[in-house]
């Protein structure tokens, strides 16, 4: 497992996220982690 910080855009602002995540994970998938953590904490 591996922890990587992700910055997301998300309405104008930039969100920085932890994905932790298995070592062999592709970046799309990370990006769309890092997208839903973003969304389920500042999307209400």
């Amino acid at each position: 497992m591996i922890e990587i910080i992700v910055t997301v855009e998300y309405k104008g602002k930039n969100y920085q996220t932890n994905v932790i995540a298995d070592k062999g994970i592709t970046d799309e998938k990370v990006k769309l982690m890092a997208e839903a953590q973003v969304l389920k904490q500042w999307g209400k």
